[in-house]
């Protein structure tokens, strides 16, 4: 089922694994059984004093512990929580080091001046320390896959190897002038990933917005149909009102910047997306914090994804997000951390718990245990790693985090959910990568 809360709850079964890890190059086939006090698989109920082996990379087999036949070897994790590595389903990893630079702006438009003019003095250099500040932000708050919005391809293959994560890669692409080539620069893109394969994760398409996109960039996107697609939708009050009305300091920006605004007034922010036919079930929607019921009926429709970024919203102080009527149609929603420009305080980091802990305030009728959803196995549906990742199940990648666990401190959801700092340790593919248990 693809509603919020409602994960199919799966048998728990073998799995017979072997094979080489190609992104280290060398022999996985090793088997490693870890025992814990609590698993929490997310697409079956909660274990206690449960067992995970792992072979290859790989998740061979999980259970209560005394259904454990072969124990050698055992690594007792203890009194803790043992669950999926969380994923991150909307990041920009390349503005960590924006965090606290841009304090509230008085609207959206002028957060955008300012980001231009911060982007402005970034060289590949300072592009590259702020990416790998995020991902290791990432690693240490549990994070082991996230959909990154990516900006400079030059750097990016090399910035891939420096990293554990496992990624979607979503290309970014602006083009609002009527003079812009768009077939040639989506033509550069299609070259581009011919040549380029992640080695742990896939590529993805990312028009910016609908107000940065011109009509016929969309339509060219389209034909990247085998790729997941992700946009930037109805962020914004002045995004709204630029589609809706034809007016406001957004509009009056980007007819300044030379932008064909014949397609604003009357329609949703939404529209060109639909109508270039992007919408779909590889289709990612980003923020959407002013779309209205007949649009969240078109992306139900559609089987489209929808995430939610709780700090950025906070920090452009939104109308409130509308998580219950999304939920009430079926889509699947899931949280992002967006990006460290949109927080105030300096010392922020990329913290899904973070996000889950404001969403669960802002919407108390929702539970824990669907909130933890949104950053496991509803994120990896709409990152297409579903097979993958997001769930402790015999196949998935071995991709694992470890929490400390108390008895006081409510279920094991509400203990995830309530998490903060750092976690215990990382695994990712079979191998600590960050933590206590990770090799010197």
């Amino acid at each position: 089922q693809r509603q919020t809360g409602a994960a199919s709850r799966r048998g728990l079964t073998s799995f017979s694994v072997r094979g080489v890890d190609r992104a280290r190059g060398k022999s996985v086939a090793s088997r490693m059984l870890l025992r814990a006090r609590h698993i929490y698989p997310v697409s079956s109920p909660p274990i206690e004093d449960g067992f995970v082996s792992l072979q290859g990379g790989r998740i061979l087999e999980i259970g209560p512990w005394n259904g454990c036949l072969d124990r050698a070897e055992t690594e007792d994790l203890g009194e803790v929580i043992l669950m999926p590595g969380l994923v991150n389903a909307h990041c920009h990893l390349d503005y960590t080091d924006f965090a606290g630079a841009i304090p509230s702006p008085s609207s959206f438009t002028d957060w955008i001046r300012a980001m231009v003019d911060l982007k402005a003095d970034v060289d590949d250099a300072a592009h590259r320390q702020s990416w790998l500040r995020g991902a290791q932000q990432c690693l240490r708050h549990g994070i082991t896959t996230l959909g990154n919005i990516e900006t400079r391809l030059n750097v990016l293959p090399e910035l891939w190897h420096q990293t554990p994560l496992r990624m979607v890669s979503f290309l970014e692409i602006i083009s609002l002038k009527r003079e812009s080539a768009s077939a040639q620069e989506l033509g550069r893109l299609k070259a581009w990933i011919k040549e380029h394969i992640p080695p742990r994760g896939s590529l993805g398409l990312s028009p910016h917005a609908p107000y940065t996109t011109k009509f016929e960039l969309l339509e060219g996107c389209a034909e990247f149909s085998d790729l997941p697609m992700t946009m930037h939708v109805g962020e914004s009050i002045e995004e709204d009102q630029m589609f809706r009305e034809g007016v406001g300091a957004m509009f009056d920006f980007l007819m300044e910047a030379g932008r064909d605004m014949n397609d604003c007034a009357g329609q949703s922010p939404l529209t060109n997306a639909q109508r270039a036919g992007l919408l779909g079930e590889r289709f990612v929607l980003v923020h959407g914090n002013y779309l209205d019921d007949f649009d969240r009926e078109r992306i139900a429709e559609a089987a489209a994804h929808w995430v939610h970024c709780p700090r950025s919203h906070e920090y452009f102080g939104h109308q409130g997000f509308a998580a219950e009527a999304v939920i009430e149609r079926g889509v699947n929603l899931c949280l992002g951390t967006d990006s460290l420009a949109t927080v105030h305080d300096s010392g922020a980091e990329l913290d899904l718990f973070e996000e889950m802990r404001l969403f669960i305030q802002n919407h108390p009728r929702i539970t824990a245990e669907a909130c933890v959803d949104m950053v496991t196995q509803n994120a990896a549906l709409a990152l297409g790693l579903q097979r993958q990742v997001g769930s402790l199940e015999p196949g998935k990648s071995a991709d694992l985090i470890i929490l400390p666990h108390s008895e006081a401190d409510g279920d094991l959801a509400e203990q995830i959910v309530a998490h903060q700092g750092e976690v215990d340790a990382v695994m990712i593919n079979g191998e600590w990568v960050a933590g206590t248990r990770k090799a010197a």
